[in-house]
């Protein structure tokens, strides 16, 4: 639990009373006597006197389970093909593509770069950020045991676990799930910074928020805001004895130390990508109810419960630990607030902000006075672990038979069905070609494949082969560079619509 100093009077030093002292369920069991010389024995004893260390080795398991069944089974998607694209460039050319103007930082592409020496399949490039995803699930639990106690932790790494939205992001090859592990680690460390002050705590904190910064930009987001909560809660101190931040500014200068090359890209890249208004994305209160939205399950008769749940976790925690209950305040609602702002700037989706996970489900976890007072019986945690697995089964039931995202596996072998030598594919947008290409052959089909942007570039194509046949390869993703609609007015009034594949559409000339 987070043990912060407080303003007032004896308030500062007292201790935070245990949440649940009537629902430990390892209350009357012996602890057992570890020793340095017998480490793995003590190791086995405390998996066989511990139900909360055989409940998480069990989540752990089941969360391994949920991310790596048919793992390589749905095609890459553009931003997949895009991370193999990187991955195959060397270091030194992944670093200069990120300083060149690719918006997103290179250590995902680096480690990615090394899992080519095992292949390029699916399975492969999903590989890492699958093994990542199921380490968060023990470290979750850490951060709950550590903010608050042990059926914190244990709730939230079930909540984890069994997460649709982290599910998701685990099986696919960006950055989003590694940069939730780094990310959490460093949360860890800044929770146990906070009740502890050591040193090492501090720095570790540093180190590995500049770790998910190296993974993904948007982590600067909730770093910035856990260094703004030790700056608020800790601001009495501080105006008393300016000291009292020396261990803080050490975190702070590991974390510029660590991440200062990346730091002087990321102004240079946040200007170019705030110079005009998004063409893709969400804007507007959108960006914060579909973040809910997802976070929750992408359910909306999970997204009330949850809410619900968290805020009931704020007060409860408000009760005994404010610094506590600021910290989910903080880290839930400003990183909402923020996206708002600049939706109108730069692009927002919810998988960005992947990092609320954590907090998100130590929030929830921690209304479990609540159910606790309901049921009196500290088996009220496996009820919660339940109703964490039961909540998911509607999405679990669907999610590994039913294809995920744009199918260009199979796209593509209809499209070798109908074409033949000579003819022309035109992608629009010419980007989608890597995702098509990973796939699809045009050497081994005769083809010629083009790209276009817009309806002039349609036209250039058509009075260059007047006398081929044409199919034309589109996506949505057109009127992000088209917002016009050219294009699509062009292909409306030249060609025939041949059908479509998870959101792939097939014309063919008229």
């Amino acid at each position: 639990m987070i043990r912060m100093a407080r303003k007032k009077g004896k308030r500062a030093n007292r201790e935070v009373p245990a949440q649940n002292d009537g629902g430990e369920l390892d209350a009357g069991i012996p602890a057992p006597a570890l020793s340095h010389n017998h480490l793995l024995e003590g190791v086995v004893a405390s998996v066989k006197t511990s139900r909360y260390l055989q409940i998480l080795i069990g989540l752990t398991l089941i969360g391994f389970f949920l991310r790596f069944y048919n793992l390589g089974w749905n095609s890459l998607w553009l931003d997949e093909a895009s991370t193999l694209g990187f991955a195959r460039q060397s270091l030194t050319g992944i670093w200069e593509s990120t300083a060149g103007g690719e918006f997103n930082p290179p250590l995902f592409y680096w480690l990615e770069h090394g899992m080519l020496f095992f292949g390029e399949s699916e399975f492969v490039l999903r590989l890492l950020p699958a093994l990542l995803g199921v380490l968060t699930i023990p470290v979750v639990y850490l951060i709950g045991k550590e903010f608050r106690d042990q059926n914190v932790g244990i709730i939230a790494a079930a909540l984890l676990t069994f997460s649709p939205f982290h599910i998701y992001y685990s099986q696919e090859a960006r950055a989003y799930a590694p940069m939730l592990f780094f990310f959490s680690l460093a949360l860890l460390f800044y929770v146990s910074a906070n009740r502890s002050n050591e040193v090492r705590s501090w720095v570790l904190f540093g180190v590995f928020s500049a770790i998910a910064f190296w993974m993904h930009f948007y982590a600067f987001v909730p770093i910035a805001i856990l260094i703004l909560h030790a700056l608020v809660t800790s601001a009495g101190k501080i105006r008393s004895d300016v000291r009292s931040a020396r261990n803080l500014a050490i975190s702070i200068i590991a974390f510029i130390v660590a991440s200062l090359p990346l730091l002087i890209v990321t102004v240079n890249l946040f200007l170019v990508r705030t110079s005009s208004a998004p063409t893709f994305g969400m804007q507007g209160l959108d960006v914060i109810y579909q973040t809910l939205l997802q976070v929750s399950g992408f359910s909306d008769l999970i997204l009330v419960p949850f809410i619900i749940l968290f805020l009931l976790g704020v007060a409860y925690t408000w009760r005994e630990d404010r610094d506590g209950a600021l910290l989910l305040i903080f880290m839930m609602v400003l990183p909402l607030a923020a996206s708002l702002v600049l939706s109108s700037r730069m692009p927002m989706i919810p998988r960005y902000l992947i990092y609320l996970l954590p907090i998100y489900f130590v929030g929830i976890a921690s209304s479990y006075p609540g159910l606790y007072a309901l049921v009196r019986d500290r088996r009220a945690v496996y009820i919660a672990i339940a109703a964490a697995f039961l909540i998911s089964t509607p999405f679990l039931a669907t999610y590994y038979t039913t294809p995920q995202k744009n199918d260009w596996r199979g796209f593509s072998a209809d499209l070798s069905g109908m074409t033949g030598e000579g003819d022309i594919i035109v992608v629009l947008p010419p980007y989608m070609a890597q995702p098509l290409d990973y796939y699809y052959s045009n050497a081994t089909d005769g083809t010629i494949e083009l790209g276009a942007n817009t309806g002039e570039d349609l036209e250039a194509i058509r009075d260059r082969y007047p006398d081929r046949r044409a199919f034309y390869v589109v996506t949505w993703d057109i009127l992000a560079v088209d917002p016009t609609g050219d294009a699509l007015a062009w292909l409306d009034k030249n060609a025939d619509f041949a059908g479509q594949r998870m959101g792939i559409y097939l014309f063919r000339s008229a």
